[in-house]
């Protein structure tokens, strides 16, 4: 290994200051204390770093490349990156080790376009700052040269895996050197007799093509000096997957494609492209409909230069790309301009803001230190992208939940939703969801939502399209139950009345209702009262009973405030950890000293429980007794100035007890009011919240965990 390296270091060293140098010989030095094994064939840092400095990255790259090196994990001790080399060398070689070793893509995904894009948006999404992925994609390039050592799946998973996520990613960010090779190679392994068959083909041609080129060169030069343009002209080679590509895309063989034949034309200026283009035109006979003017009308990621295709005197198409230098540089080491484009298409500064700071990494190796020590990736930062357990990834809102999730694979799996494993972890509904994560939802065969899941003081919804499902949930049980009212007070009243039929389609158009549903529902939410129905039928008042949200139900027997296993005035105490309210869904812990102990259900002291002690878990639920819980809120202000009689106030109006209070303040007259109140129930907690939270100079007030 140390022979095949010495070149590669060589070219490390250039074009870099002695102090930076000196900071490549220390990496190098930590690699050398690897242990030489002779079967070790992946890619090595610095082999990498070496494909990198072709795209004149700066030194901090360089370095993670070199100490991205898998093998150095098995050194022991092992190197403090972030000591010897600063923490954005370090945060880029974790980033790097991450997207190495990531292991979601699956073959399945190359059917399956909304995947393989979910995907890329993840690893983006997921790296902290965009030069890792720079450096991932030489490591592919790598990975891809030493493939032949490899089984035959591995390497066609790898290929595959390369042409669906790697070479797009690497399109969208402009880099078309690594997207060709990329290409190529990948498509060399999945398609080798093809990839033979086009390569010889070239080959076999090649004397043929050359001749062809130089003539055409010699002829636009001479014809671009006397106008007074000054150019470089050269031949551009054609990739053999876009080759075979274009071939399967015309139905055509290569034989009869036209643009095997290209060349490139770099000019100074922008209207020295267009002085060209017109040279070319008044040269020699166009195709019209081949024409592109990427310079007007750039493509999406960022892409400009002047196309278009001649016939020249012996009857050979050549297509013709003409440009300036900068456009020539972007079009080679570009970034993903792409990326200023999210959903809707509506330009986002700040996203054009980190590109500009790509941009300035890429092109300048003297880089000031605040530009390559802060630039972090905010591409896709609103999203996180999460797994299901067979391994399709589900894109959500940042900070969505569980049951987030449980809606977005479909509504009935949100309903039925009771708890959640993460990693095969249990974890409370109202978890913040991370990028990478595997998500298993476990449900109940009967139920509905909870209503607390769309109280916003909660947290246990985030996305608007899961809370207005739970929204409409609700909307449909009150609307079946207010029809089921509606239709007994007509039964009854028209037994009461020895009527043997009602004409509902009358009656509905008499109040002026769409149909029959609709005019019982109005009847069952006492819409349409007592008063309209008698006069309609000519007849004294029906003395219909009251709806269900006016009808006063009958206060029930006071029992236990906790009901376990059904069993009331069993010896219960609710526990301190995680202070569970009426309304909070319990379970119960047997405790041999304090009888039952009741704890919320995504109480953290619960969800960690040894296996050894599960067996003591009961099932509990709230009795019927009203009784205050003690719980704790925490409030954050701008201005302490009335903020403890404001707040006193607040609770007094609604008759809640405070039990303990603490206001911390800060110089700047900021404060921290940390409250126990006394109170009923979930709903009741949201309300005093909600109240609080509209105060003038408050800055957040939440239940305290």
């Amino acid at each position: 290994m140390q022979k095949n390296t010495e070149p590669n270091k060589k070219q490390l060293f250039s074009g870099f200051s002695t102090p930076d140098t000196e900071k490549i010989n220390k990496a190098l030095a930590i690699t050398a204390q690897i242990p030489d094994d002779p079967h070790y064939f992946r890619p090595t840092g610095v082999q990498v770093a070496t494909v990198l400095m072709d795209f004149n990255i700066d030194l901090d790259t360089i370095l993670a490349a070199i100490l991205s090196d898998p093998r150095l994990a098995t050194l022991n001790p092992k190197p403090n990156i972030k000591e010897q080399f600063g923490k954005t060398v370090a945060a880029l070689v974790d980033d790097v080790n991450w997207l190495n070793k990531l292991t979601v893509y699956s073959l399945e995904m190359t059917d399956q376009p909304s995947q393989t894009e979910t995907l890329r948006r993840m690893l983006l999404s997921m790296t902290q700052d965009v030069r890792a992925v720079l450096i991932k994609l030489a490591y592919r390039v790598q990975r891809l040269k030493v493939l032949p050592r490899e089984s035959y799946e591995l390497r066609r998973f790898i290929a595959q895996e390369t042409l669906d996520i790697y070479a797009p990613i690497a399109n969208r960010m402009g880099i078309h050197q690594l997207k060709w090779e990329l290409e190529d190679m990948a498509f060399r392994y999945l398609e080798p007799q093809s990839y033979r068959r086009i390569a010889k083909s070239l080959t076999d041609n090649r004397v043929q093509r050359e001749n062809c080129i130089n003539s055409f060169i010699a002829l636009l030069q001479k014809k671009l000096a006397d106008e007074g343009i000054s150019a470089e002209i050269y031949g551009r080679p054609k990739h053999i997957y876009s080759i075979w590509k274009k071939m399967h895309r015309k139905q055509l063989d290569i034989d009869e494609l036209y643009d095997l034949l290209a060349v490139r034309v770099i000019v100074d200026n922008l209207t020295a492209c267009y002085a060209t283009l017109g040279v070319v035109h008044s040269l020699w006979q166009t195709v019209p409909k081949e024409f592109d003017d990427y310079i007007a009308n750039p493509k999406e990621n960022g892409y400009q230069s002047l196309h278009t295709v001649i016939i020249d005197g012996d009857g050979n198409r050549i297509e013709v790309q003409i440009r300036t230098q900068q456009m020539h540089d972007f079009a080679e080491l570009g970034v993903a301009a792409h990326w200023s484009y999210k959903e809707g298409g509506k330009h986002d500064t700040a996203i054009e803001k980190n590109i500009a700071s790509l941009r300035k990494l890429l092109e300048e190796k003297g880089s000031d230190e605040a530009l390559t020590e802060n630039f972090r990736s905010e591409l896709f930062n609103d999203r996180v992208y999460v797994l299901t357990p067979a391994g399709k990834l589900i894109d959500l809102v940042k900070g969505s939940t569980p049951l987030d999730f449980a809606y977005a694979i479909h509504t009935e799996i949100g309903h039925r939703c009771r708890g959640a494993k993460i990693n095969g972890r249990i974890v409370p509904l109202t978890y913040t969801l991370k990028s990478g994560e595997q998500v298993k939802i476990l449900t109940a065969k009967d139920g509905g939502p909870n209503h607390n899941w769309i109280d916003p003081n909660l947290g246990y919804l985030k996305t608007s399209a899961a809370i207005g499902k739970v929204k409409s949930w609700f909307k449909n049980q009150q609307q079946t139950q207010n029809i089921a009212t509606g239709k007994a007070i007509l039964d009854r009243e028209s037994q009461r009345l020895g009527l043997k039929t009602l004409n509902l389609t009358e009656l509905a158009k008499h109040f002026h209702q769409q149909d029959a549903d609709k005019l019982l529902e109005a009847i069952g939410r006492s819409d349409i009262n007592s008063r309209q129905l008698a006069a309609f039928f000519k007849i004294p008042e029906l003395e219909a009973p009251a709806a269900p949200a006016q009808r006063k139900k009958p206060e029930p027997e006071v029992k236990s405030v906790i009901s376990v296993e059904g069993i009331d005035n069993v010896l219960t105490s609710l526990a301190h950890c995680c202070t569970p309210v009426q309304g909070n869904d319990i379970i119960g812990y047997i405790s041999h000293k304090k009888g039952i102990t009741i704890h919320r259900t995504d109480c953290e002291n619960i969800l960690h429980l040894g296996p050894e002690k599960q067996s003591q878990l009961i099932s509990v639920g709230w009795g019927a007794k009203k009784a205050s819980y003690a719980v704790p809120i925490v409030i954050h202000a701008f201005n302490s100035q009335n903020l403890l009689n404001d707040v006193t106030h607040i609770l007094a109006q609604a008759k809640i007890h405070i039990s303990n209070a603490a206001l911390n303040t800060d110089p700047d007259f900021s404060a921290i009011l940390n409250l126990t109140i006394q109170i009923e129930n979930t709903d009741q907690l949201s309300q005093v919240l909600n109240k609080i939270s509209q105060l003038p100079n408050i800055v957040d007030v939440k239940r305290k965990t």
